[in-house]
């Protein structure tokens, strides 16, 4: 649960940078970067429509990318006993943070956030998003969503005493909101405030932390 929850804080960090630093695009949440892709081909101000139609493209390529590794026969550990068995969730990390790294790269290298245009940057947020979003629903618990909330927050109103259901008794329903508002406030905060390549490098941070702790797991599961 805790690798879930800090995917949802990275979630946070790297939209804050992608929606306020990279031209208003979202890498991460697709249902709201559809709908700036679609207020864009409508001719709103501001918007992007070859920027959002990237992000999704490269999403889309990313969840592609994360469902061949989990297939993937030498990964799948399915021959290989147990402690094996998620060596492909140490891959599609591995992946993700050297995306993100990527990204950071991209953005000292060419100086694109804040600036018009940064294709560099948001390709590979967006394919790492997507790898990240398709390799946490295998990890498979519905109640710590690392992207979309929409479901989670509707599943908690009505769930509860005043809307006449049973109640929750689950606090872990509310990590994953509260881990992404932090991941975005921070991230949002340090953008505005601090410096724009700061959300970056605290998504690159949390991607290592993530990698080191499967790291960590699979080793102690095969000794």
């Amino acid at each position: 649960m805790g690798l879930l929850l800090t995917m949802a804080a990275m979630t946070g960090l790297v939209d804050s940078t992608s929606y306020l630093g990279l031209d208003r695009v979202f890498v991460a949440n697709m249902t709201g970067n559809v709908v700036l892709l679609a207020f864009a081909l409508a001719g709103a101000p501001g918007l992007s429509a070859d920027l959002s139609a990237l992000a999704l493209a490269g999403f889309l390529a990313g969840a592609t990318l994360a469902g061949r590794i989990a297939s993937a026969p030498a990964l799948s550990g399915l021959a290989h006993g147990v402690g094996r068995a998620h060596r492909w969730l140490l891959v599609a990390l591995t992946a993700e943070a050297t995306l993100i790294c990527l990204a950071l790269l991209a953005a000292v290298v060419t100086g694109q956030v804040g600036e018009p245009r940064p294709y560099g940057v948001v390709a590979p947020l967006a394919v790492a998003m997507g790898l990240q979003h398709a390799t946490a629903r295998r990890v498979a618990m519905p109640e710590v969503p690392t992207n979309v909330l929409t479901t989670t927050l509707t599943g908690l109103v009505i769930d509860s005493r005043l809307a006449g259901g049973p109640g929750f008794h689950a606090p872990s329903r509310l990590a994953a909101p509260v881990a992404m508002f932090s991941g975005a406030l921070v991230g949002g905060a340090c953008l505005l405030h601090i410096g724009r390549l700061v959300p970056l490098s605290l998504a690159v941070a949390l991607g290592i932390g993530c990698l080191l702790a499967v790291v960590t797991g699979l080793v102690a599961a095969e000794e």
